[in-house]
């Protein structure tokens, strides 16, 4: 039981490790600006420290309900998901349209 929960923690580090070095690589290449790059920077570290000491989030895992820590990190990581598929969603619809008002302005300038 303990090595599934170190190999579980040595992957979450791996994969925030993983991602705060590709957030970097986004930023040396100015695909994100300084407040995002903090932004993301600070999530991964976050992350990482929660993944190694879950035992911070005990008191606060109590008194919403959940006995594990891995179960909150599951529906939280859910929730996330299903959040950022809606976002990006929503974002897509809005440059589809975009795209739709300048094709028809370019159709309409040809003719």
């Amino acid at each position: 039981m303990a090595s599934d929960i170190l190999g579980i923690q040595i992957l979450g580090f791996l994969f925030g490790i993983f991602m705060a070095y590709y957030t970097f690589l986004h930023y040396k290449r100015k695909e994100i600006t300084i407040k995002e790059y903090s932004f993301w920077v600070g999530l991964w570290v976050v992350f990482i420290t929660l993944t190694l000491f879950p035992a911070i989030l005990k008191p606060f895992l109590k008194q919403i309900g959940f006995a594990r820590a891995l179960d909150f990190f599951i529906v939280a990581g859910f929730m996330f998901l299903i959040g950022s598929m809606f976002y990006i969603y929503l974002l897509v619809r809005g440059n589809q349209k975009k795209i739709e008002n300048i094709v028809r302005k370019i159709a309409l300038e040809k003719k």
